[in-house]
Protein backbone atom coordinates (compact mmCIF):
# COMPACT_ATOMS: atom_id res chain seq x y z
CA UNK A 1 0.00 0.00 0.00
CA UNK A 2 0.99 3.70 -1.10
CA UNK A 3 1.53 5.44 2.28
CA UNK A 4 -1.11 8.07 2.71
CA UNK A 5 -0.59 11.94 2.63
CA UNK A 6 -3.05 14.46 4.64
CA UNK A 7 -3.42 18.07 5.99
CA UNK A 8 -3.99 19.14 9.37
CA UNK A 9 -6.90 21.41 10.12
CA UNK A 10 -7.38 21.18 13.73
CA UNK A 11 -5.18 20.37 17.17
CA UNK A 12 -6.62 20.80 20.16
CA UNK A 13 -5.52 19.91 23.77
CA UNK A 14 -7.13 19.47 27.34
CA UNK A 15 -6.59 18.20 30.76
CA UNK A 16 -8.43 15.98 33.41
CA UNK A 17 -7.36 14.91 37.24
CA UNK A 18 -6.28 11.74 38.11
CA UNK A 19 -6.12 11.00 41.75
CA UNK A 20 -4.77 7.62 42.61
CA UNK A 21 -6.23 4.72 45.39
CA UNK A 22 -2.84 4.02 46.33
CA UNK A 23 0.63 6.25 46.51
CA UNK A 24 3.02 5.08 43.64
CA UNK A 25 7.00 5.51 44.94
CA UNK A 26 8.88 5.20 42.08
CA UNK A 27 12.52 6.77 41.49
CA UNK A 28 12.73 10.00 43.88
CA UNK A 29 8.54 10.36 43.69
CA UNK A 30 5.39 9.41 45.19
CA UNK A 31 3.10 10.09 43.10
CA UNK A 32 -0.98 10.44 44.41
CA UNK A 33 -2.56 12.63 41.97
CA UNK A 34 -2.06 13.72 38.93
CA UNK A 35 -3.06 15.21 35.50
CA UNK A 36 -4.00 13.29 31.98
CA UNK A 37 -3.12 15.40 28.70
CA UNK A 38 -5.47 14.42 25.85
CA UNK A 39 -5.34 15.69 22.32
CA UNK A 40 -8.45 16.00 19.75
CA UNK A 41 -6.97 16.18 16.11
CA UNK A 42 -8.77 16.79 12.91
CA UNK A 43 -7.58 16.02 9.41
CA UNK A 44 -8.25 15.99 5.51
CA UNK A 45 -6.71 13.24 3.61
CA UNK A 46 -6.04 13.98 -0.30
CA UNK A 47 -8.77 12.86 -1.94
CA UNK A 48 -11.04 15.05 0.86
CA UNK A 49 -11.80 12.70 3.42
CA UNK A 50 -12.06 14.50 6.59
CA UNK A 51 -11.75 12.56 9.85
CA UNK A 52 -10.80 13.10 13.65
CA UNK A 53 -8.16 11.58 16.01
CA UNK A 54 -7.12 11.29 20.18
CA UNK A 55 -4.90 10.02 21.97
CA UNK A 56 -3.68 10.37 26.25
CA UNK A 57 -1.19 10.36 28.20
CA UNK A 58 -0.61 11.25 31.84
CA UNK A 59 1.50 13.93 33.06
CA UNK A 60 4.13 12.00 35.29
CA UNK A 61 6.41 14.16 37.27
CA UNK A 62 10.15 13.06 38.03
CA UNK A 63 10.24 10.55 35.56
CA UNK A 64 10.69 13.08 32.25
CA UNK A 65 12.42 15.05 34.22
CA UNK A 66 13.79 13.90 38.07
CA UNK A 67 15.38 17.88 38.59
CA UNK A 68 14.91 17.94 42.69
CA UNK A 69 14.94 21.87 42.47
CA UNK A 70 11.17 21.73 40.23
CA UNK A 71 8.20 21.02 41.62
CA UNK A 72 5.48 18.35 40.41
CA UNK A 73 3.79 21.45 39.37
CA UNK A 74 6.67 22.53 37.77
CA UNK A 75 6.55 18.81 35.80
CA UNK A 76 3.28 19.51 34.36
CA UNK A 77 3.83 22.82 32.91
CA UNK A 78 7.14 21.52 31.17
CA UNK A 79 5.09 18.54 29.69
CA UNK A 80 2.29 21.13 28.98
CA UNK A 81 4.17 23.26 26.66
CA UNK A 82 5.76 20.55 25.01
CA UNK A 83 2.57 20.09 23.81
CA UNK A 84 1.79 23.46 23.17
CA UNK A 85 5.19 23.33 21.26
CA UNK A 86 4.05 20.25 19.14
CA UNK A 87 0.69 21.80 18.37
CA UNK A 88 2.57 25.18 16.81
CA UNK A 89 4.66 23.05 14.85
CA UNK A 90 2.72 20.59 13.20
CA UNK A 91 -0.59 23.52 12.45
CA UNK A 92 2.42 25.76 11.22
CA UNK A 93 3.22 23.63 8.63
CA UNK A 94 0.22 23.47 5.90
CA UNK A 95 1.34 20.99 3.41
CA UNK A 96 0.16 17.72 3.10
CA UNK A 97 2.60 14.94 4.22
CA UNK A 98 2.65 11.41 5.51
CA UNK A 99 2.04 10.43 9.24
CA UNK A 100 5.74 9.86 9.40
CA UNK A 101 6.91 12.52 7.62
CA UNK A 102 4.81 15.35 9.80
CA UNK A 103 6.85 13.64 12.52
CA UNK A 104 10.43 13.50 10.77
CA UNK A 105 9.87 16.99 9.79
CA UNK A 106 9.31 18.52 13.06
CA UNK A 107 12.06 15.61 15.56
CA UNK A 108 14.89 18.07 15.34
CA UNK A 109 13.28 21.76 15.66
CA UNK A 110 11.03 20.16 18.41
CA UNK A 111 14.04 18.83 20.61
CA UNK A 112 15.54 22.44 19.75
CA UNK A 113 12.33 24.65 20.34
CA UNK A 114 12.55 22.81 23.95
CA UNK A 115 16.22 23.26 24.77
CA UNK A 116 15.57 27.02 23.86
CA UNK A 117 13.27 26.86 26.99
CA UNK A 118 15.46 23.90 29.30
CA UNK A 119 13.32 20.85 28.22
CA UNK A 120 15.43 17.90 27.66
CA UNK A 121 14.58 15.44 24.81
CA UNK A 122 12.74 13.53 26.67
CA UNK A 123 10.45 15.75 27.69
CA UNK A 124 10.72 17.99 24.31
CA UNK A 125 9.47 14.38 22.40
CA UNK A 126 6.48 14.24 24.61
CA UNK A 127 3.91 16.56 22.83
CA UNK A 128 4.76 15.22 19.52
CA UNK A 129 4.21 11.77 20.75
CA UNK A 130 0.65 12.51 21.58
CA UNK A 131 -0.17 14.44 18.59
CA UNK A 132 1.83 11.57 15.78
CA UNK A 133 -1.01 8.95 18.04
CA UNK A 134 -4.04 10.80 17.26
CA UNK A 135 -2.88 11.80 13.54
CA UNK A 136 -2.43 8.40 13.10
CA UNK A 137 -5.90 7.59 14.82
CA UNK A 138 -7.54 9.87 12.16
CA UNK A 139 -5.88 8.44 9.44
CA UNK A 140 -6.77 4.68 10.40
CA UNK A 141 -10.09 6.16 10.68
CA UNK A 142 -10.58 7.86 7.62
CA UNK A 143 -8.88 4.85 5.50
CA UNK A 144 -10.85 2.37 7.88
CA UNK A 145 -7.90 0.58 9.01
CA UNK A 146 -6.89 -0.90 11.86
CA UNK A 147 -3.48 0.38 13.52
CA UNK A 148 -2.54 -3.02 12.63
CA UNK A 149 -2.92 -3.37 9.37
CA UNK A 150 -1.53 0.73 8.67
CA UNK A 151 1.45 -0.50 10.14
CA UNK A 152 2.12 -3.81 8.32
CA UNK A 153 1.04 -1.89 5.17
CA UNK A 154 3.01 1.00 5.84
CA UNK A 155 0.09 3.61 5.71
CA UNK A 156 2.04 6.19 7.50
CA UNK A 157 4.95 5.82 5.52
CA UNK A 158 7.95 5.02 8.11
CA UNK A 159 11.41 4.97 6.84
CA UNK A 160 14.95 5.38 7.61
CA UNK A 161 15.26 9.22 7.23
CA UNK A 162 15.77 9.69 10.62
CA UNK A 163 17.98 6.29 11.40
CA UNK A 164 20.69 5.68 9.34
CA UNK A 165 22.00 3.16 11.20
CA UNK A 166 18.66 1.50 9.31
CA UNK A 167 20.06 2.25 5.78
CA UNK A 168 19.53 -0.91 3.63
CA UNK A 169 16.99 -2.76 6.41
CA UNK A 170 13.91 -3.57 4.69
CA UNK A 171 11.35 -1.71 6.87
CA UNK A 172 8.64 -2.24 4.84
CA UNK A 173 9.22 -6.25 5.07
CA UNK A 174 9.70 -5.74 9.05
CA UNK A 175 6.89 -4.31 9.51
CA UNK A 176 4.52 -6.31 6.78
CA UNK A 177 5.90 -9.20 8.85
CA UNK A 178 4.35 -8.23 12.67
CA UNK A 179 1.77 -10.29 13.71
CA UNK A 180 -0.03 -8.92 16.60
CA UNK A 181 -1.50 -11.81 19.37
CA UNK A 182 -4.80 -11.89 20.59
CA UNK A 183 -4.31 -11.54 24.09
CA UNK A 184 -0.89 -10.22 26.42
CA UNK A 185 0.56 -10.75 29.89
CA UNK A 186 0.62 -8.49 32.19
CA UNK A 187 3.63 -8.10 34.51
CA UNK A 188 2.41 -6.84 38.23
CA UNK A 189 4.57 -3.54 39.44
CA UNK A 190 5.41 -3.58 42.65
CA UNK A 191 6.45 0.17 43.86
CA UNK A 192 8.58 1.37 46.47
CA UNK A 193 5.92 1.66 48.89
CA UNK A 194 3.28 -0.99 47.78
CA UNK A 195 1.97 -3.15 50.44
CA UNK A 196 3.67 -6.77 50.21
CA UNK A 197 0.86 -8.22 52.76
CA UNK A 198 -1.63 -7.25 55.45
CA UNK A 199 1.16 -6.23 58.31
CA UNK A 200 1.98 -3.28 55.95
CA UNK A 201 -1.34 -1.22 55.33
CA UNK A 202 -2.20 1.19 58.16
CA UNK A 203 -5.91 1.77 56.53
CA UNK A 204 -7.59 -0.30 54.06
CA UNK A 205 -9.26 1.48 50.75
CA UNK A 206 -11.23 -1.39 50.77
CA UNK A 207 -12.96 -0.73 47.29
CA UNK A 208 -12.90 -3.93 45.82
CA UNK A 209 -9.38 -4.05 44.34
CA UNK A 210 -6.22 -5.50 45.48
CA UNK A 211 -4.34 -3.70 47.94
CA UNK A 212 -1.50 -5.65 48.62
CA UNK A 213 1.29 -7.69 46.46
CA UNK A 214 -0.41 -10.93 48.60
CA UNK A 215 -3.95 -10.07 47.19
CA UNK A 216 -2.56 -9.11 43.81
CA UNK A 217 -1.38 -12.36 43.53
CA UNK A 218 -4.24 -13.77 44.59
CA UNK A 219 -6.77 -11.92 42.77
CA UNK A 220 -5.05 -11.70 39.08
CA UNK A 221 -3.40 -14.78 38.48
CA UNK A 222 -0.46 -12.69 37.63
CA UNK A 223 2.91 -14.46 37.26
CA UNK A 224 4.97 -11.46 35.34
CA UNK A 225 5.98 -8.80 38.17
CA UNK A 226 8.15 -5.54 37.79
CA UNK A 227 9.98 -5.45 41.43
CA UNK A 228 11.25 -1.12 41.91
CA UNK A 229 14.54 -0.93 43.52
CA UNK A 230 16.01 1.81 45.42
CA UNK A 231 19.57 2.26 45.58
CA UNK A 232 19.81 1.33 48.74
CA UNK A 233 21.51 -2.28 48.91
CA UNK A 234 20.46 -3.04 52.06
CA UNK A 235 16.84 -2.12 51.36
CA UNK A 236 16.16 -3.37 48.41
CA UNK A 237 17.56 -6.77 49.38
CA UNK A 238 15.38 -6.93 52.39
CA UNK A 239 12.20 -5.89 50.56
CA UNK A 240 13.14 -8.27 47.46
CA UNK A 241 13.06 -11.39 50.32
CA UNK A 242 9.66 -10.07 51.53
CA UNK A 243 8.62 -9.84 47.89
CA UNK A 244 10.24 -13.34 47.31
CA UNK A 245 8.33 -15.21 49.78
CA UNK A 246 4.82 -13.65 48.13
CA UNK A 247 5.22 -14.73 44.98
CA UNK A 248 7.59 -18.11 46.02
CA UNK A 249 3.82 -19.74 45.89
CA UNK A 250 3.63 -18.81 41.87
CA UNK A 251 4.93 -21.37 39.81
CA UNK A 252 7.32 -20.35 36.92
CA UNK A 253 7.20 -16.80 37.98
CA UNK A 254 9.14 -14.14 35.83
CA UNK A 255 10.62 -10.83 37.21
CA UNK A 256 12.66 -7.66 36.08
CA UNK A 257 14.05 -4.75 38.56
CA UNK A 258 13.86 -1.43 37.36
CA UNK A 259 16.04 0.66 39.10
CA UNK A 260 15.32 4.24 38.02
CA UNK A 261 18.32 5.64 38.07
CA UNK A 262 18.77 4.84 41.76
CA UNK A 263 22.08 3.61 41.38
CA UNK A 264 25.55 5.97 42.09
CA UNK A 265 27.51 4.01 38.98
CA UNK A 266 27.96 0.89 36.56
CA UNK A 267 29.95 -1.08 40.10
CA UNK A 268 27.43 -0.20 42.47
CA UNK A 269 24.71 -1.92 40.33
CA UNK A 270 27.07 -4.69 39.36
CA UNK A 271 27.56 -4.91 43.21
CA UNK A 272 24.13 -4.91 44.12
CA UNK A 273 23.19 -7.54 41.42
CA UNK A 274 26.01 -9.79 42.98
CA UNK A 275 24.12 -9.63 46.81
CA UNK A 276 21.01 -10.47 45.22
CA UNK A 277 22.15 -13.67 43.81
CA UNK A 278 24.45 -14.83 46.89
CA UNK A 279 21.12 -14.16 48.99
CA UNK A 280 19.72 -17.63 50.08
CA UNK A 281 16.29 -16.37 49.83
CA UNK A 282 16.86 -14.90 46.62
CA UNK A 283 18.13 -17.69 44.64
CA UNK A 284 14.99 -18.45 42.61
CA UNK A 285 14.11 -14.89 42.03
CA UNK A 286 17.43 -14.33 40.80
CA UNK A 287 16.81 -17.40 38.16
CA UNK A 288 13.82 -15.57 37.95
CA UNK A 289 14.65 -12.33 36.91
CA UNK A 290 15.21 -11.78 32.59
CA UNK A 291 16.75 -8.25 32.88
CA UNK A 292 17.72 -4.99 35.18
CA UNK A 293 16.27 -1.78 33.69
CA UNK A 294 17.74 1.66 33.87
CA UNK A 295 19.84 1.29 36.60
CA UNK A 296 22.04 4.35 36.23
CA UNK A 297 21.16 8.03 35.99
CA UNK A 298 20.89 9.56 32.41
CA UNK A 299 23.48 12.34 33.26
CA UNK A 300 26.00 9.04 33.29
CA UNK A 301 24.41 6.32 31.81
CA UNK A 302 25.56 6.00 28.14
CA UNK A 303 28.83 7.37 29.21
CA UNK A 304 29.18 4.16 31.55
CA UNK A 305 30.34 0.84 31.23
CA UNK A 306 27.59 -1.84 32.17
CA UNK A 307 29.26 -4.74 30.50
CA UNK A 308 30.32 -6.02 33.81
CA UNK A 309 26.38 -6.02 34.93
CA UNK A 310 25.03 -6.86 31.52
CA UNK A 311 27.54 -10.36 31.55
CA UNK A 312 25.27 -11.13 34.66
CA UNK A 313 22.04 -9.87 33.39
CA UNK A 314 20.89 -7.74 30.76
CA UNK A 315 20.81 -3.81 31.03
CA UNK A 316 17.87 -2.21 29.45
CA UNK A 317 17.71 1.77 29.27
CA UNK A 318 14.41 3.41 29.48
CA UNK A 319 14.92 7.28 30.87
CA UNK A 320 17.92 7.74 29.22
CA UNK A 321 16.10 6.75 25.63
CA UNK A 322 15.35 10.18 24.87
CA UNK A 323 16.38 10.58 21.52
CA UNK A 324 16.34 8.28 18.08
CA UNK A 325 20.15 8.07 18.61
CA UNK A 326 19.71 6.93 22.75
CA UNK A 327 19.78 3.19 21.64
CA UNK A 328 22.73 3.08 19.12
CA UNK A 329 24.69 4.89 21.46
CA UNK A 330 23.75 2.37 24.42
CA UNK A 331 24.68 -0.94 22.28
CA UNK A 332 28.23 0.82 22.56
CA UNK A 333 28.52 0.79 26.43
CA UNK A 334 26.76 -2.41 26.93
CA UNK A 335 23.63 -2.22 26.56
CA UNK A 336 21.23 -4.92 24.37
CA UNK A 337 17.80 -3.41 25.78
CA UNK A 338 15.87 -0.48 24.89
CA UNK A 339 12.06 0.29 26.53
CA UNK A 340 9.11 0.77 24.62
CA UNK A 341 6.40 3.50 25.91
CA UNK A 342 4.07 5.27 23.81
CA UNK A 343 5.23 8.57 25.91
CA UNK A 344 8.73 8.70 23.66
CA UNK A 345 6.47 7.67 20.57
CA UNK A 346 5.40 5.37 18.50
CA UNK A 347 7.87 5.76 15.86
CA UNK A 348 10.66 5.53 17.99
CA UNK A 349 9.28 2.29 18.95
CA UNK A 350 8.72 0.88 15.91
CA UNK A 351 12.68 2.11 14.48
CA UNK A 352 14.07 0.70 17.58
CA UNK A 353 12.07 -3.10 16.70
CA UNK A 354 13.84 -2.75 13.69
CA UNK A 355 16.94 -2.49 14.60
CA UNK A 356 16.40 -5.08 17.14
CA UNK A 357 15.84 -7.14 14.61
CA UNK A 358 19.00 -6.06 12.43
CA UNK A 359 21.00 -6.65 15.27
CA UNK A 360 19.71 -10.13 16.12
CA UNK A 361 19.62 -11.31 12.08
CA UNK A 362 23.29 -10.26 11.93
CA UNK A 363 24.54 -11.77 15.59
CA UNK A 364 23.12 -15.12 14.26
CA UNK A 365 25.04 -14.76 11.51
CA UNK A 366 27.90 -14.56 13.66
CA UNK A 367 26.70 -17.78 15.71
CA UNK A 368 26.03 -15.34 19.21
CA UNK A 369 21.97 -15.76 19.35
CA UNK A 370 19.85 -12.74 19.78
CA UNK A 371 20.70 -10.64 22.83
CA UNK A 372 18.71 -7.89 21.53
CA UNK A 373 15.40 -6.98 22.71
CA UNK A 374 12.63 -4.60 23.48
CA UNK A 375 10.24 -4.36 26.57
CA UNK A 376 7.13 -3.11 27.13
CA UNK A 377 7.23 -0.84 30.30
CA UNK A 378 4.69 1.34 31.99
CA UNK A 379 4.09 5.18 32.66
CA UNK A 380 0.76 4.56 34.91
CA UNK A 381 -1.38 4.78 31.29
CA UNK A 382 -4.90 5.32 32.19
CA UNK A 383 -8.15 3.16 30.70
CA UNK A 384 -9.29 4.51 27.48
CA UNK A 385 -7.03 6.12 24.81
CA UNK A 386 -3.83 5.75 26.58
CA UNK A 387 -3.76 2.19 28.12
CA UNK A 388 -5.49 0.68 24.53
CA UNK A 389 -2.99 2.57 22.20
CA UNK A 390 -0.02 1.44 23.70
CA UNK A 391 -0.87 -2.49 24.71
CA UNK A 392 -1.49 -2.51 20.69
CA UNK A 393 2.00 -0.59 20.16
CA UNK A 394 3.78 -3.35 22.06
CA UNK A 395 1.90 -6.10 20.81
CA UNK A 396 2.27 -5.32 17.20
CA UNK A 397 5.90 -5.33 18.07
CA UNK A 398 5.25 -8.55 19.55
CA UNK A 399 6.40 -8.45 23.07
CA UNK A 400 5.00 -11.08 25.46
CA UNK A 401 4.32 -9.27 28.54
CA UNK A 402 3.87 -6.09 29.15
CA UNK A 403 4.00 -3.71 32.46
CA UNK A 404 0.68 -2.28 33.66
CA UNK A 405 0.37 -0.32 36.58
CA UNK A 406 -2.60 2.58 35.68
CA UNK A 407 -5.55 -0.24 36.86
CA UNK A 408 -3.37 -0.70 39.92
CA UNK A 409 -2.81 2.71 41.07
CA UNK A 410 -6.36 4.52 39.66
CA UNK A 411 -9.67 3.19 39.57
CA UNK A 412 -10.62 2.73 36.18
CA UNK A 413 -12.42 5.47 34.92
CA UNK A 414 -13.83 6.28 38.03
CA UNK A 415 -10.51 7.39 39.07
CA UNK A 416 -9.75 9.54 36.15
CA UNK A 417 -13.22 11.65 36.92
CA UNK A 418 -14.63 10.41 33.49
CA UNK A 419 -18.65 9.86 34.05
CA UNK A 420 -20.51 6.84 33.47
CA UNK A 421 -21.45 7.74 29.93
CA UNK A 422 -17.87 8.15 29.05
CA UNK A 423 -17.33 4.49 30.94
CA UNK A 424 -19.87 2.53 29.20
CA UNK A 425 -19.16 3.38 25.98
CA UNK A 426 -15.73 2.45 26.10
CA UNK A 427 -16.66 -0.71 28.51
CA UNK A 428 -19.38 -1.56 25.38
CA UNK A 429 -16.62 -0.24 22.26
CA UNK A 430 -13.95 -2.55 24.03
CA UNK A 431 -15.77 -5.97 24.84
CA UNK A 432 -12.78 -8.21 26.42
CA UNK A 433 -10.74 -5.76 27.23
CA UNK A 434 -12.93 -3.81 29.95
CA UNK A 435 -15.29 -5.31 32.91
CA UNK A 436 -18.56 -3.01 34.92
CA UNK A 437 -17.17 -2.89 38.81
CA UNK A 438 -20.10 -1.39 40.22
CA UNK A 439 -19.62 2.54 40.09
CA UNK A 440 -17.14 2.30 37.11
CA UNK A 441 -15.05 0.54 34.52
CA UNK A 442 -11.74 -1.14 34.64
CA UNK A 443 -9.19 -3.27 33.15
CA UNK A 444 -10.35 -7.00 32.63
CA UNK A 445 -7.81 -9.46 34.31
CA UNK A 446 -8.03 -12.74 33.01
CA UNK A 447 -5.46 -15.62 34.95
CA UNK A 448 -2.67 -12.51 34.08
CA UNK A 449 -3.78 -12.08 30.83
CA UNK A 450 -5.00 -9.09 28.89
CA UNK A 451 -8.10 -9.67 26.15
CA UNK A 452 -6.52 -7.47 22.69
CA UNK A 453 -9.10 -8.53 20.20
CA UNK A 454 -11.25 -5.79 20.44
CA UNK A 455 -7.73 -3.57 19.60
CA UNK A 456 -7.59 -4.61 15.95
CA UNK A 457 -10.63 -2.31 14.62
CA UNK A 458 -11.10 0.84 12.79
CA UNK A 459 -8.75 3.74 14.44
CA UNK A 460 -5.43 3.79 16.30
CA UNK A 461 -6.71 0.36 18.62
CA UNK A 462 -10.09 2.64 19.95
CA UNK A 463 -13.55 2.27 18.79
CA UNK A 464 -14.73 5.19 21.23
CA UNK A 465 -13.04 8.54 22.14
CA UNK A 466 -13.60 10.62 25.36
CA UNK A 467 -16.39 13.22 26.31
CA UNK A 468 -14.31 16.17 25.20
CA UNK A 469 -17.47 18.07 26.84
CA UNK A 470 -16.12 16.83 30.40
CA UNK A 471 -12.46 17.87 30.03
CA UNK A 472 -10.88 21.21 30.90
CA UNK A 473 -8.43 22.98 28.53
CA UNK A 474 -4.80 22.39 28.71
CA UNK A 475 -3.70 24.53 31.45
CA UNK A 476 -2.00 28.03 30.18
CA UNK A 477 -3.94 27.83 26.88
Amino acid sequence: MTAAAFSILDIQLFERGVVLRLPFRFGVVTLTACPQAFVRVRIRTADGIEAEGAAAELLAPKWFDKNLALSNEDNFDQLRESLRLARQAYLGAPESNTAFGHFAAHYQSQIEAGAARQLNPLVSCFGPALVDRALLDALCRARGESFYSAIRSNLPGIDASLTPDLAGFDLPDFLGGMQPSGQIALRHTVGLVDAINADDLQQRVDDGLPETLEEVVEATGCRYFKLKVSGDADADIARLSRIAAVIERVPDYVVTLDGNEQFKDAQAAADFWQRVQSTPALQRLASATLYIEQPLPRATALQSDVRALAAMRPVLIDESDGTLEAFPEALARGYTGVSSKDCKGIYRSLLNAARCRQLNLRSEAEGRGTPFFMSAEDLTTQAGLAVQQDLALVNLIGLGHVERNGHHYVDGFAGQGADTDEALAFLQAQPGLYEAAGHTVRLRIDQGRIDLSSLDAPGFATRAHPDWTQLQPLRGD
